[in-house]
C-alpha cells in the first residue's frame, strides 16, 4: 500500500525521499518516462503532415478547392459552400389574416420535427452561398453574410476565385469585418478574377478613414457598385464624388451607385453633384435614407438642368479646343503627303514595268541581246510616251517626264541604275505612307479620347457666361426617406420640365434623355404637394417601370 501511496501522481504530501530510495520507485520513475514518451510522439503521428497552400492547383470547383486551401492553412472549422436557398416556388404570400396563423402552425411543426434544439440555429452558421447557373451549374454569384472575413480567408479566396470563368457578382459582403487592410486586400483580389465580375456589394462595414473610393479607380472593373449602412458622412461623400469625376479624369466604368442608409447630409451631397458634372456613365444613383436637406437638394437638381461652368473648367475647355485645333492642323499635311504618295505609287508602277523589261532582256542569251535591246528601246519609249500623257494632268505629276529625257535619249545601260534607284525608293515611298498612316489613326485615337470630355460638349454663351447642358445621362435617382422641403422640390420640379423641354426639341432625337424616375416620397413635405404632383405627371410617360406595368394590365385584361 505504501508503494501504491507513493506513486506518483496520487498526492502532493507523499514522502519523495523515502521512495527514491526503493527500487520500486526507481522502476516507476521509468515507467512514467515510458509513458511519456509516447505522449510526446502520439500527436505527431495522428496529424496529418502540413501542406502548403501555395502547391495546390485550383481544379475550377469552389466547393472543393475552398475546402481544401482551408485545410492547408491549418483551420479546423471553416464555411462550407453551400447553394443559396430559394423560396419555394409554390409559396403563395397570404392576403388575409386568418391564413397567417396557420402558415406559423406549419413552420411551427416543422420545425419541432427536428427533433435538435441544435438544427434550429443551422441557418446561421457561418458559410459561403453560391448561386449556380442554370445550364452549366457554374458560380454565377458568392454571397458573405454575418462572419468575420479574415486575412486568411482572403488569400484563400485570392486562389480559389480566379478560377471561376463565369463569376458575375461578389454579392452582400454584409458585416464581414472588414478592416482597411483587409478592404485593400480584397481590393487587389478583383482584378484577379474573371472579365465577367461586374458587380460588388460591400455593406454594414463601417471603416473610420471610409477609404471606399477605392473600389472606384480609374482603372477598376467594378460596374454596379453598393455602400450602403457604412456610416459614410460627409468626408466620405467627398471621396465618392471626387472618385466620379475631376476637372481631368472620370470614371467611365462605374452604371449604379447606391449610397442608401448612410449619414450623408446637404454637403456631402453638394460633392456628389460635383462629381454628376462631369461623369457621363453613372445611370443609376441612390441616396436612400441619408441626411440630405433643401440645400444638397438644390445642388443635385442644379446639375440635371443648364449650368454655369466655373471658371477653372472654362480654363480647361478652352485649353482641350486649343489641342484639338492644334491636331487637325497638324493632320492636314498629312493628307497631301497622301496625294503625293499615290502620285509615287502610280510613278513606281510604270518605272517598275520597265526594270521588269529590263530584268527580262537581261537574262536572254547574248545572241539575242541586240533584238532585245531595240525592243526594251520601243516598251522605254512607249512608257515615257504614257507618262507624258500624264504629265499634262495634276501639276505634282507634270515634272516626272523631265527626268526620264535623258533616260529617253542615251542608251540602254544608262537608264538601268536609273531605274534600280527609283525601284528602290518605291519601298521608301510605302514605308513613310505606312508611318502617315499610323500617325493618323495616333492622332484620331487621341482625338476620340478628348471627344469624351463633356467639357468639350456644345455649350451656351449668355451675357459673357458658359452654361453647358447638363448631365442628362443619370437616368434614375432615389432620394426616398431624406429631409427635402417644398423648396428643394421646386428645383427638382425646374431640371425635369428642363429636360421635358430639350426632349421635345428636334436636336433632342438622338443621345441621352434625362431622368426617367426620380424618387422623392417620403420626405418633409406634406401631400398633396403640386410641385410633386407635377413631377410625377411629367416622368409618368417616360418611366419604363409604369410602361411595363400597364402593358401587364392590358395584357391580362378580359376582353370586352
Amino acid at each position: 500500500m505504501s508503494g501504491e501511496g507513493s506513486a506518483p501522481g496520487t498526492s502532493p504530501r507523499a514522502p519523495r525521499p523515502a521512495t527514491q530510495k526503493t527500487s520500486g520507485t526507481v522502476s516507476k520513475k521509468g515507467d512514467r518516462g515510458a509513458k511519456e514518451k509516447p505522449a510526446t510522439v502520439t500527436p505527431q503521428v495522428g496529424e496529418e503532415e502540413p501542406k502548403n497552400p501555395e502547391e495546390y492547383q485550383c481544379t475550377g470547383s469552389l466547393e472543393t478547392d475552398f475546402a481544401e486551401l482551408c485545410k492547408r492553412s491549418g483551420y479546423t472549422d471553416f464555411p462550407k459552400v453551400v447553394t443559396r436557398p430559394r423560396p419555394h416556388p409554390n409559396f403563395v404570400p397570404s392576403t388575409s389574416l386568418s391564413e397567417k396563423p396557420t402558415l406559423d402552425d406549419q413552420r411551427l411543426s416543422g420545425s419541432c420535427s427536428l427533433n435538435s434544439v441544435e438544427s434550429k440555429y443551422v441557418y446561421f452558421r457561418p458559410t459561403v452561398q453560391v448561386e449556380l447557373d442554370s445550364e452549366d451549374k457554374s458560380v454565377k454569384e458568392i454571397y458573405i453574410r454575418g462572419w468575420k472575413v479574415e486575412e486568411r480567408i482572403l488569400s484563400i479566396f485570392s486562389k480559389c476565385l480566379p478560377p471561376l470563368s463565369q463569376l458575375q457578382a461578389i454579392n452582400s459582403l454584409w458585416k464581414v469585418g472588414l478592416t482597411e487592410k483587409t478592404l485593400d486586400t480584397f481590393i487587389a483580389l478583383l482584378p484577379l478574377c474573371s472579365p465577367t465580375l461586374r458587380k460588388v456589394s460591400l455593406e454594414a462595414n463601417p471603416l473610420p478613414e471610409q477609404p471606399y473610393h477605392k473600389l472606384m479607380t480609374l482603372d477598376s472593373s467594378v460596374v454596379h457598385l453598393s455602400l450602403r449602412n457604412n456610416n459614410i458622412d460627409d468626408r466620405g461623400a467627398q471621396l465618392l464624388g471626387r472618385a466620379l469625376s475631376t476637372l481631368h479624369s472620370c470614371n467611365r466604368t462605374l452604371v449604379s451607385l447606391n449610397l442608401g442608409f448612410n449619414h450623408i447630409g446637404d454637403e456631402g451631397a453638394g460633392h456628389i453633384a460635383n462629381g454628376l458634372r462631369l461623369n457621363r456613365s453613372l445611370l443609376w444613383l441612390s441616396l436612400a435614407h441619408n441626411r440630405i436637406q433643401d440645400q444638397g437638394a438644390l445642388k443635385l437638381a442644379e446639375v440635371l438642368r443648364p449650368f454655369e461652368l466655373e471658371h477653372r473648367e472654362v480654363v480647361e475647355r478652352r485649353r482641350l479646343l486649343l489641342a484639338k485645333g492644334a491636331q487637325e492642323r497638324s493632320r492636314s499635311p498629312s493628307r497631301s503627303r497622301h496625294g503625293d504618295s499615290k502620285t509615287d505609287r502610280e510613278k513606281n508602277q510604270l518605272t517598275g514595268l520597265s526594270s521588269l523589261t529590263l530584268d527580262k532582256t537581261e537574262k536572254m542569251p547574248a545572241v539575242k541581246a541586240t533584238k532585245g535591246l531595240g525592243k526594251k528601246k520601243e516598251k522605254l519609249g512607249e512608257v515615257v510616251k504614257k507618262e507624258e500623257k500624264l504629265g499634262s494632268g495634276p501639276s505634282p505629276i507634270q515634272g516626272t517626264p523631265k527626268k526620264e529625257d535623258p533616260a529617253k535619249a542615251g542608251k540602254g545601260k544608262v537608264t538601268i541604275p536609273e531605274q534600280k534607284v527609283t525601284k528602290g525608293k518605291g519601298p521608301k515611298t510605302g514605308s513613310k505612307e505606312k508611318r502617315n498612316t499610323l500617325l493618323d489613326a495616333e492622332q484620331l485615337v487621341a482625338e476620340a479620347t478628348e471627344l469624351l470630355s463633356p467639357l468639350l460638349e456644345p455649350v451656351e454663351h449668355r451675357d459673357g457666361k458658359v452654361f453647358m447642358a447638363g448631365n442628362k445621362v443619370l437616368l434614375y435617382l432615389n432620394l426616398v426617406r431624406n429631409r427635402i422641403t417644398e423648396v428643394g422640390l421646386e428645383g427638382f420640379l425646374a431640371s425635369v420640365q428642363c429636360q421635358a423641354r430639350l426632349l421635345k426639341s428636334k436636336g433632342a432625337s438622338k443621345g441621352p434623355v434625362g431622368l426617367l424616375r426620380l424618387c422623392l416620397a417620403k420626405n418633409l413635405f406634406s401631400l398633396p404637394c403640386p410641385a410633386y404632383t407635377t413631377i410625377q405627371e411629367l416622368l409618368l410617360p417616360r418611366d419604363p417601370l409604369s410602361k411595363a406595368k400597364a402593358r401587364e394590365e392590358e395584357a391580362t385584361a378580359p376582353p370586352t
